[in-house]
Formats: C-alpha cells, sequence, structure tokens
C-alpha cells in the first residue's frame, strides 16, 4: 500500500503540472503532421446530469444542440481546410446519440471529408435501441460504448441513474436485446463506490459473464476535487485498499474469456480496441471543452458552449488553452500512456523522442522494474500482470487531474 500511495502522490502533483496551461486566450490552431492522425468529438448534451459524472457535459436543449452539431460540422470542415488527416474517430459525450438526425448527418460528413478506418461512439442506455445501433453500423460506427456502470439496483439509485435508465434487469434486458449487431459492443462499468460490496461486484461480474459482450471496461471511481464533497455525503468516503482487491477480483473473473488490452479494458476475438489516448500519440479535440494533443503540445477547446458556436461563426476554431510540453514531460506522457495499453516498443519511442526511454528515463524504469510491474527486452517494455494495477493508479489520478481542469474551465465561464 506504501507503493500505492507513492504512486498516487507522484502522479497527483506531474497531473497539476501538465495541465497547467501557459497559453490562454485565442490561440493559433496547430499546424497538421503529414500523416493521419485520430479525432475526438465531444456532444456535451445529456437529458438529466450525472452527480458523479466530472466530463464537461450540460443539460439537453433541443434548440441549443441543433446549433452546436452545425457548429461542429464546421469545425470539422475547418481541419479538413488546414490539412489535417483523421484515420480513427472517437466520439463521447454527454450522450453523443442524443439527436440521431444530427450524429447521422455528422458521420455523413466524416466519411465526406476524412474517410476514417475505424469509429467509436458512446451512448447511454436509454438510447440502447434496436433502430439506433443498426442506423449506426451502417453509418460507418465499428463500437459502440454503453455507460451501464453497475446493475445493481441499490448502486443505481444513489447515483441518480435508475430512475433515468431503469433497473439492473432492464439494463441487462436492452444490452442483450442489441448484441451482436454492432462490430463490437463494449460495457463501460465502475467499481470501488464507497458503498458497494464484494457481493455486489460479483453479481456485476456474473450478470457480464452471461451477456457475454465483445469488450468490458471497468473503471476505478475517478472524482474530481469538485464532486467529491457531493459523493461522499451520498454514499461515504470510497477505500483505495479496496479499489485494489475489487481490481484483481475484476482481471481474474474476466481472464479465463478476455484479455487485458488496457490496464482496465478487457476485450474477446477480434473486439475493435479504441483507447485513442493510448493508440494514437497525436489527436486532435473538437467541440466544447475537448482536448487534443498535436505536435508536443495540448489544446483544450473553450468549455462556453454559447462562445464555442460564436467562435465558429466567425471563422475561428475555438481553442482557448494550450500546454507545451517539454520534452521531458513528452517522454513521460508517452511512457503513461503506450504502457497503460501494457506494451512499449522502444524502437518507436526513440524514433519519437531521440533517445531510448532508458537513458530518458532511467529512474522511472528502474522503479516501475524493481516493484515488479515491468518486464523488458531489447525491442518492448511490457506491463506484468503485477504491475497493471499501478497504472490504474496512474490513469485515475491522471484523469482526475483532467477533471479539475474542466471544472476549472466550466467555473471560468459560469
Amino acid at each position: 500500500m506504501l507503493i500505492d500511495a507513492f504512486i498516487s502522490w507522484f502522479m497527483r502533483q506531474k497531473s497539476r503540472s501538465y495541465l497547467t496551461f501557459e497559453d490562454t486566450g485565442r490561440i493559433e490552431p496547430p499546424t497538421p503532421p503529414k500523416r493521419p492522425i485520430h479525432l475526438y468529438i465531444h456532444i456535451p448534451f445529456c437529458i438529466r446530469l450525472c452527480p458523479y459524472c466530472s466530463f464537461h457535459r450540460i443539460p439537453f436543449e433541443e434548440g441549443i444542440a441543433r446549433k452546436y452539431f452545425t457548429a461542429l460540422r464546421e469545425e470539422l470542415r475547418m481541419y479538413h481546410r488546414l490539412g489535417f488527416l483523421f484515420s480513427g474517430v472517437y466520439i463521447g459525450g454527454g450522450t453523443p446519440t442524443i439527436l440521431m438526425d444530427e450524429i447521422l448527418e455528422t458521420l455523413d460528413l466524416l466519411h465526406e471529408l476524412f474517410a476514417p478506418c475505424d469509429i467509436s461512439i458512446e451512448t447511454n442506455p436509454d438510447r440502447l435501441a434496436r433502430l439506433v445501433i443498426s442506423a449506426l453500423a451502417d453509418a460507418g460506427v465499428g463500437r459502440v460504448s454503453v455507460g451501464v456502470q453497475t446493475f445493481d439496483d441499490t448502486i443505481l439509485k444513489l447515483i441518480g441513474r435508475y430512475e433515468k435508465y431503469g433497473s439492473g434487469a432492464q439494463l441487462q434486458a436492452k444490452i442483450l436485446d442489441v448484441i451482436g449487431m454492432a462490430k463490437t459492443l463494449n460495457i463501460d462499468m465502475i467499481y470501488n463506490f464507497p458503498v458497494q460490496e464484494k457481493s455486489q461486484l460479483l453479481s456485476d461480474l456474473a450478470i457480464l459473464d452471461s451477456i457475454r459482450p465483445d469488450q468490458i471496461t471497468f473503471y476505478p471511481l475517478m472524482v474530481s476535487d469538485a464532486t467529491r464533497n457531493e459523493m461522499t455525503k451520498t454514499m461515504g468516503k470510497r477505500s483505495l485498499a479496496k479499489e485494489r482487491r475489487f481490481y484483481k477480483l475484476i482481471s481474474s473473473s474476466l481472464s479465463p474469456e478476455y484479455r487485458a488490452s488496457s490496464a482496465w479494458c478487457f476485450s474477446k476475438g477480434g473486439a475493435m480496441i479504441d483507447e485513442y489516448i493510448v493508440n494514437n500519440d497525436e489527436y486532435v479535440g473538437t467541440g466544447s471543452g475537448a482536448f487534443g494533443l498535436v505536435k508536443g503540445a495540448i489544446y483544450a477547446n473553450t468549455f462556453s458552449i454559447p462562445l464555442y458556436i460564436d467562435s465558429i461563426a466567425q471563422g475561428r476554431l475555438p481553442i482557448h488553452a494550450r500546454k507545451a510540453f517539454s520534452l521531458k514531460e513528452l517522454a513521460r506522457y508517452t511512457f503513461l500512456m503506450d504502457l497503460f495499453g501494457l506494451r512499449m516498443d522502444r524502437n518507436q519511442f526513440k524514433h519519437k523522442l531521440g533517445k531510448d526511454v532508458w537513458q530518458m528515463l532511467s529512474l522511472e524504469c528502474l522503479f516501475f522494474s524493481l516493484i515488479g510491474a515491468l518486464s523488458m527486452d531489447s525491442r518492448f517494455l511490457r506491463v506484468t500482470p503485477r504491475g497493471q494495477y499501478y497504472w490504474v493508479i496512474m490513469m485515475r489520478e491522471f484523469f482526475i487531474g483532467v477533471d479539475n481542469f474542466r471544472d476549472l474551465g466550466r467555473s471560468a465561464v459560469g
């Protein structure tokens, strides 16, 4: 547990510095790389907001949402005119499928402008219907990720999802109704709710075993500083010791049929993997509140929906903040993200950063090797089964840092 605590502390400090932006205001757009990179699209609208969620989201109003989609498609055209090429697309939210006619028009434009090879989209259980999945598949979507979080009715009520999406039994029935319709169906789950008992997690795992989706992503509960107090009032404090025990239970329960494709994503067969921040060292973020990483710098779009729409109307990309990584910071970011995907190609690292990972990050490599988290040969660094949880810890703290930045961004625009 001392090692866990140290890794958490270290990652928390680094996340703060990584997400302290140097430039704010009107930022010049990045220049396009010569090769295709990845594209993230953010749709921030939800019918009702979950109290634990720190993603950029606002209550759905149809008029504003339609103006937003119109601006979003123009933002995509602007990146096309700049010369960007996108090989893969991830559409997240919010609820990206909240207006199916708008998302289908946006998908048509993506094919027209960029002809991406892979498209992944998130949805919520209230949008999980055969007509929706069929329409998405016809529009070229290969991976659909549905946010279930848990099948336990007690927890669903505490986190405000029972009334929104129905009981665990109803969620299970909806998923079973669409199994096989998408090339890859991913189910997003959350574990380590403060009130969650081992028996409740075992029940979730048993239900997943009966459903047998193509892919299961099990996130630890990640709560930003701004939402932590509210969550503590509702459910109590989370236990990091319990988080470790539950992760071991999850990975051992899923391992007979699923293989770990990242520290918290488990896939079977030919499931499409779409951890875009892992598999892509550069990506553009479009939509309000989206992040991108291009040529060693992070770019963040404005969190203000009116300002986002107005910037696009004036012919400007809505980039509001920028942070250029130092070479050391970029090396650490690459180390974190590549090994979250459980393997790093040392040749690619050297080609990208000019030196071998052992030369640039000798202390990090030595530390994780000594605690049994890494194995290596002349070509690859690999995360060991023991080391997978350490990358869960680091990614948890990194994403909490991102959530804190989102909270600050939203506060700044009211």
